[in-house]
């Protein structure tokens, strides 16, 4: 993907199913609740506002995807500080046609711990390594809004977390001929790989 061409912010993901949205009770779920004061009253009181991530039993990498594209600031926070399930981590190697020894090398997580949380049902992925694994869920949300704001006949169909993954692989002028990969290990690192899908974005030629 070379060239983006712009539409109107109509987005195909409309027509996926959400995953933040309020579901059945059986879900697994993080549940955020934000302490806001209502305007007009007394400051000590307050108005508890609940908001959830689910993580349902029909897991699907797209919806997490769309989550956390979806997420305000306070849950993504909450998401950090949770963790996310070790088998996103399996999930993400396989639509994004990366060996899992290859994704655990480019997010910094030793192979053994990896192994252990993708197999352990129910298994937390947290602290740094989870908050690298969101960091590649969230490239994927700006690659897909990528796809989702081109015109291009291309577009249609188009299996944006392979791309991205043949992407992250390939050396980039804008970062000294670096592989985006060679970043994805730290926060700051990412940032730098977010603003560069940025530049694609915007319609700069990367």
């Amino acid at each position: 993907m070379t060239e983006v061409q712009k539409q109107s912010p109509v987005t195909k993901r409309s027509a996926r199913k959400r995953a933040v949205i309020e579901g059945p009770a059986r879900e697994r779920h993080i549940a955020l609740r934000v302490e806001t004061p209502p305007p007009g009253r007394h400051e000590q009181a307050r108005e508890m506002q609940s908001l959830t991530v689910h993580f349902g039993n029909d897991f699907d990498v797209e919806d997490f995807v769309d989550a956390v594209r979806d997420a305000d600031p306070v849950q993504l926070v909450e998401i950090e500080r949770h963790g996310v399930e070790g088998r996103l981590l399996s999930e993400l190697s396989e639509r994004m046609d990366i060996p899992t020894t290859r994704m655990y090398s480019i997010l910094g997580i030793p192979s053994a711990t990896g192994n252990r949380k993708t197999k352990a049902p129910g298994a937390l992925v947290d602290g740094r390594a989870g908050i690298v694994t969101l960091g590649m869920v969230k490239l994927l949300g700006i690659a897909q809004d990528i796809v989702d704001n081109s015109t291009a006949e291309e577009a249609k169909d188009f299996d944006t977390m392979k791309w991205l993954g043949q992407w992250i692989e390939r050396p980039q002028p804008a970062l000294g001929g670096r592989k985006p990969a060679d970043f994805l290990d730290t926060p700051t690192g990412q940032d730098i790989v977010a603003r560069l899908l940025g530049a694609i974005q915007s319609g700069a030629y990367v």
